[in-house]
């Protein structure tokens, strides 16, 4: 019971501060998303050239900070990886790519339900089914391999480099590439943006809160622990949205979003079943990075350069719906997944 009330927690604070962070200028149903600020990270730092999404996030920094200084503090700060790193480069990349498909993560599906995105519910079906063919996967063997203990070094890395960017954003905001319109020009106060990302930090490594595993969960266990912070997330959103003026029923007309439902569906399938074989959703891998996992760091790795990539090869998604390429990007990206899921089963079987 104790658990499931700081799963609930969590959920109700990513809630409320999602729509408080778009009352002070985070865009719209955008209060949180792991992957349009990866996206906008990748963008100030010239990783790609789309003007309209470039700025350094302070959530996400806070994010990843707030994880590590909850684990020093509850001693599970372990550094650890060796499991697959590249393979889970490649998943964070073709993560991304179903998210910048559907414009989301996981996270900002579950914020633009709340806000009355029907949109995000087609998402929510495709990222069911993704999950559930990822859970097909782990029942028939599938395993990246086992994660070794690392020296402490290995495991700051990933807050050092996060450091590293509050550095830039505070101090030397002259070397980066900020949007003058466009979403990343978009922004909630920095100080704002980092406290929120402390806190939901903070709340999400004592939590273990990830929107994949709650529906893993109950398909493989039964186990609804997980999802109830999912659910507190869409609940507490619509009545914050309500509050605040920003619920919007319907398909279209919505912020940052398109009504293409098989696209829609596609990409969140894609995202769901590439997030189960990486053992959690995106925002679980920025809190396992704050916690010293290098495997987690690789795949946000994956995630920043499938944004560049994206980005800079035409294939992210617009409101006016998916790019020409992106669809093809989308499918060769779910066979690279599905061929990942087969080697490992049978390599999990040949271990057992």
């Amino acid at each position: 019971m104790k658990e499931r009330i700081w799963v609930i927690l969590a959920g109700v604070v990513v809630g409320v501060l999602a729509v408080l962070l778009v009352v002070f200028g985070n865009p719209a149903n955008m209060g949180f998303c792991i992957a349009c600020f990866l996206r906008d990270t990748a963008g100030a730092l010239g990783l790609h050239k789309a003007e309209v999404v470039q700025y350094i996030r302070p959530e996400i920094l806070g994010l990843v900070l707030g994880a590590f200084i909850m684990a020093l503090a509850r001693k599970e700060f372990a550094p650890r990886g060796g499991a697959s790193p590249a393979t889970r480069f490649v998943l964070g990349f073709c993560v991304m790519v179903g998210a910048l498909m559907f414009l989301g993560c996981p996270l900002r599906m579950l914020l633009r339900i709340g806000g009355g995105d029907l949109n995000a519910l087609v998402g929510l079906v495709g990222f069911i089914a993704g999950i559930g063919v990822g859970v097909f996967c782990l029942n028939k063997g599938f395993s990246l391999g086992r994660a070794y203990s690392l020296g402490k070094g290995e495991g700051l890395v990933a807050p050092a480099v996060n450091v590293g960017l509050l550095v830039l954003l505070c101090a030397l905001p002259g070397l980066l590439i900020f949007s003058q319109s466009g979403p990343g020009s978009m922004r909630a106060p920095i100080l704002m943006a980092l406290a929120a990302g402390l806190i939901v930090g903070i709340l999400a490594q004592r939590s273990r809160l990830c929107t994949v595993g709650g529906i893993r969960d109950v398909i493989l266990f039964r186990d609804p622990h997980l999802l109830w912070g999912a659910v507190a997330i869409v609940v507490v959103a619509v009545i914050a949205n309500l509050i605040a003026g920003f619920f919007n029923l319907g398909f279209e007309g919505q912020p940052v979003a398109h009504s293409d439902g098989l696209w829609n569906f596609l990409g969140m399938l894609l995202t769901g079943f590439g997030s189960v074989l990486l053992g959690g959703c995106p925002l679980r891998q920025l809190i396992l990075s704050g916690e010293g996992n290098t495997d987690s760091f690789m795949a946000v790795c994956g995630l920043v350069i499938g944004a560049a990539f994206c980005h800079n090869f035409g294939l992210a998604s617009s409101a006016e719906g998916p790019s020409a390429n992106g669809p093809w990007a989308v499918i060769i990206c779910l066979v690279v997944v599905a061929v990942i899921a087969a080697v490992n089963i049978r390599r999990g079987k040949a271990a057992a």
